[in-house]
């Protein structure tokens, strides 16, 4: 998994919302107080409590999961693709030049 693909959202975060511990205290949370006491409790601060809301706040545990798995595929398939690109312009780098 890269990092980067996550948009804000950490690895450590992710993993939180996978093993169910902040997806569990997302679906409860309807008045700041309480919003205040899981961003306390986790030690996050409340822009990072209303980002895993926005990206895991409806999922089930199974769906983050799969999330996370298509995420960690997504990034293995961007480094071939830019992997074979780069042989591509090598290639035609050494093709163009005359011996």
């Amino acid at each position: 998994m890269v990092e980067s693909d996550y948009e804000g959202v950490g690895r450590n975060e992710a993993e939180q919302v996978q093993r169910g511990t902040d997806h569990r205290d997302l679906e409860g949370t309807g008045s700041w107080d309480g919003e205040a006491e899981v961003c306390r409790r986790h030690g996050v601060s409340s822009a990072t409590f209303y980002k895993w809301k926005l990206k895991f706040g409806g999922l089930e545990v199974s769906e983050a999961r799969q999330l996370r798995l298509l995420e960690e595929e997504k990034a293995r398939l961007k480094k071939l693709l830019a992997e074979a690109m780069l042989d591509n312009a090598v290639l035609k780098d050494l093709a163009s030049k005359k011996w």
